[in-house]
């Protein structure tokens, strides 16, 4: 059985500042911001959180199937993607518009700074939801805004559980509408600080959201691991150790990835996060979202 996992598709390009963000921002002089960082290192890298989620679902001998919008440059990405064996068949090109592009910055405590272009990703909306048998879940990501009101509406209808994962897609909705994805999704994934975000827009707490009909709502904490919520009770899984940290990006879309893998072979919620934590830490210890080799039976998977 597949999952379609619908998002971006996006180029990366990742530089990291050998500072820290803190140390060259002024919190008094926040309302006049001119700043500059100075980056030595230059990475361009395939990425997009769909395109993430995917690499590792298929390395981890799963059925990735990706529902999103390349542009008119994106037949690299198109190509990388079938030599990995991921399901372009609902990837759609937009001739008008660039593939969606994200420049990251990243300072040696793993802040982030993004600037994010959506490109091809604002036209997601034109693809139709696929008519096949083999879909036994789906997962929502961060993606133009129409096309992820209307994932919903559509796999809701058509019976096909699904994650809700809006990433840093959360702040485009109202607390009316990410009420409206909750109702209609089988799980909620976010890190702590949009599970923060989430509650703070639908005025709730994450123990009222979890005690509902969904299955469980996962928050990642980084390096603490994750918290799973299961009608109103949690359960901390512990992080991992990573050999060593070079680049956090892509490591939430790891995570998912695992997760995915679990949840399409029917384990609870805290054997797919124990092992999201374990791919994580594996993803953390690699530059750039989709180079990581992951061993299978290292994993127990094999």
């Amino acid at each position: 059985m597949s999952a379609l996992i619908c998002g971006s598709l996006a180029f990366d390009t990742i530089a990291t500042f050998p500072g820290r963000f803190a140390q060259q921002i002024l919190p008094e002089q926040i309302h006049i911001l001119n700043v500059s960082f100075l980056v030595p290192t230059l990475r361009r890298e395939f990425g997009g959180c769909a395109g993430n989620i995917a690499y590792t679902l298929k390395a981890l001998g799963g059925e990735p199937v990706v529902m999103a919008a390349l542009g008119s440059d994106g037949a690299g990405y198109l190509e990388r993607m079938n030599g990995l064996g991921i399901d372009t068949r609902h990837v759609l090109t937009v001739a008008e518009s660039y593939t969606a592009q994200a420049n990251i910055i990243t300072d040696e405590d793993n802040n982030q700074i993004t600037a994010f272009h959506p490109g091809a990703m604002q036209f997601a909306d034109r693809i139709e939801m696929p008519v096949r048998d083999d879909l036994k879940l789906a997962l929502i990501g961060p993606d133009g805004r129409d096309a992820m009101l209307k994932r919903a509406r559509d796999f809701a209808a058509a019976g096909l559980p699904f994650i809700f994962d809006p990433g840093q897609g959360l702040p485009m909705f109202n607390g009316e509408e990410l009420r409206g994805f909750v109702d209609q999704a089988t799980w909620v994934t976010v890190n702590d600080y949009e599970a923060r975000m989430l509650c703070e827009r639908m005025g709730i707490d994450l123990a009222a959201l979890s005690r509902s009909h969904l299955r469980g709502v996962v928050v990642t904490l980084g390096h603490e691991g994750c918290d799973v919520w299961v009608q109103g009770e949690v359960t901390r899984v512990p992080g991992v150790a990573a050999q060593a940290v070079l680049d956090p990006t892509g490591c939430g879309d790891a995570f998912r990835g695992a997760l995915l893998y679990g949840l399409e072979r029917g384990w609870d919620l805290v054997r797919c996060v124990t092992l999201g934590n374990r791919v994580g830490a594996i993803k953390i210890a690699c530059h750039g979202p989709q180079n990581h080799a992951l061993d299978r039976a290292a994993l127990g998977l094999a």
